[in-house]
């Protein structure tokens, strides 16, 4: 899976190839040796994020969990349509995403 993550400060997009499971709420990315890796804390609160799964563009939300010490996990909730076919819902527009 291909996982596009836009920087916060840079506004710069960024693919990485990731490892993934799928769960009942969506999918769920383990980052190895988070400490080596920037990429995930583009999504501490959560971001939008761009997902090509199965040869298929989704939008999604993703939000990184941990630390570097403890390990990350990102979660991902994924637009059920092709990116580009439907909008993001209010939802997943970050506010109700952060705890």
């Amino acid at each position: 899976m291909l996982i596009t993550v836009t920087g916060r400060r840079s506004g710069r997009r960024f693919t990485i190839p990731v490892g993934y499971r799928e769960t009942d709420m969506g999918l769920e990315i383990a980052v190895g040796w988070p400490e080596r890796k920037r990429w995930w804390r583009n999504l501490r609160g959560g971001a939008p994020v761009v997902v090509r799964l199965h040869g298929e563009e989704h939008e999604g939300w993703a939000e990184a969990h941990g630390d570097e010490g403890a390990g990350v996990t990102v979660s991902v909730a994924l637009d059920p349509e092709p990116a580009g076919s439907a909008t993001v819902p209010p939802e997943w527009s970050g506010s109700a995403q952060r705890s």
